[in-house]
C-alpha cells in the first residue's frame, strides 16, 4: 500500500461539542474516504502541546492547546489514493470564510482556530500523527 493512501483527521473539541461527530464522518465516507482506525480520545495538556510543537512559537500556541484540551476528540485514520491531497480539498481553507463551499470547514467551522476539523497536510505528517493516536494494532487495513 502507498504511503499516499492514507491521512490522519481529527474531530475537535468544537464539533463533537455541537454533536457533529457523526455528521462529519459520513460528509467524509460519503466522499469515498474509508475509516481504518476511529476513536473517542482527549489530549492531556502535555500531548497537545506535543502534537501542536510545530506551532510553539506562535502567538496562538497557548490558546490552541487550551481549546484542543477543552473536551473529548475523534481521532481516525482514513484511506483513499491521494488521501492527503483529497482530504485537504474536502477540509476546506482553515478560516471557514474563505472555504469554498461544501467543504467541512465551510460547513462547521466557527472561526480559524474552532474549525471543526484536523487533517494532515502531507503524507509523512499523516503517518506521524496517525502513531502519535494509534497504536499499530489499532489500524486496520481493507480492501
Amino acid at each position: 500500500m502507498s504511503i499516499s493512501n492514507y491521512t490522519f483527521t481529527m474531530i475537535k473539541p468544537d464539533a463533537i461539542s455541537k454533536g457533529l461527530t457523526s455528521t462529519i464522518l459520513k460528509d467524509i465516507t460519503d466522499a469515498g474516504f474509508i475509516i481504518t482506525a476511529l476513536k473517542l480520545t482527549s489530549l492531556t495538556k502535555t500531548e497537545a502541546e506535543k502534537f501542536y510543537s510545530i506551532h510553539q512559537d506562535k502567538p496562538f500556541f497557548d490558546d490552541l492547546v487550551s481549546f484542543m484540551t477543552s473536551g473529548p476528540i475523534v481521532a481516525a485514520i482514513l484511506k483513499k489514493e491521494n488521501a492527503v491531497e483529497d482530504f485537504r480539498r474536502l477540509l476546506g481553507a482553515t478560516n471557514p470564510e474563505k472555504a469554498e463551499e461544501g467543504t467541512l470547514r465551510k460547513k462547521y467551522a466557527e472561526s480559524m482556530q474552532r474549525n471543526a476539523i484536523h487533517g494532515s497536510d502531507s503524507d509523512e505528517n499523516a503517518i506521524i500523527e496517525a502513531h502519535f493516536h494509534f497504536a499499530e494494532k489499532e489500524i486496520y487495513s481493507f480492501l
